[in-house]
């Protein structure tokens, strides 16, 4: 009483750049079919391509240096006048603000005493404006400046007027985004 399984035929053609998304019904179809054949059939893994396998890879442990690079200059705080208009925020709001983990934001708070929070009685964090002034600087040296943590700590606690010369570098960069906006509208 042996089953005889008819067998799929399945082609594989290299991957066009528009056509991916089709093969990966495809796939997926093609699996469905093979599942629902019967429950005694051992499916195979799908063939997956060098450029998928790098894009499917497990987004967990560390990022790497150029991950960070990139990302650091993606902060989207909002200005001084809309961010001093609240008195407090939630960790997960300021750590959408600096593309990071909530857990990164409570470690950086370990770490350096000038980040000091209000904690409610259930142990909520919620940073004020001072507090997300301070993080940027943190987040700046850690992130765009590659400073270490015991060297940010050591250049925060020797550097006088560190917060000054953030705020100058700041405003700097602002007006060579302006520059080079005018630039491109030449």
């Amino acid at each position: 009483m042996e089953k005889k399984f008819s067998q799929i035929p399945m082609e594989f053609v290299a991957p066009e750049k528009d056509d991916q998304q089709e093969q990966k019904e495809i796939v997926v179809a093609e699996q469905t079919i093979i599942a629902d054949q019967s429950p005694t059939i051992k499916e195979e893994e799908p063939v997956i391509s060098n450029e998928q396998s790098k894009k499917s890879l497990s987004k967990r442990g560390r990022p790497s240096l150029k991950e960070i690079d990139i990302t650091a200059d993606l902060v989207q705080i909002p200005p001084d006048e809309i961010l001093f208009q609240k008195q407090y925020y939630s960790i997960g709001e300021v750590a959408k603000w600096f593309r990071v983990n909530q857990s990164l934001v409570r470690y950086w708070e370990t770490e350096f005493d000038i980040l000091q929070p209000r904690k409610n009685r259930k142990g909520d964090r919620f940073f004020r404006p001072v507090d997300v002034k301070n993080l940027l600087l943190i987040y700046d040296l850690l992130r765009r400046r590659k400073f270490t943590l015991e060297g940010a700590k050591d250049y925060l606690k020797n550097a006088k007027r560190a917060e000054e010369k953030f705020a100058m570098i700041q405003s700097l960069e602002r007006i060579k985004s302006f520059f080079l906006e005018l630039k491109a509208s030449l």
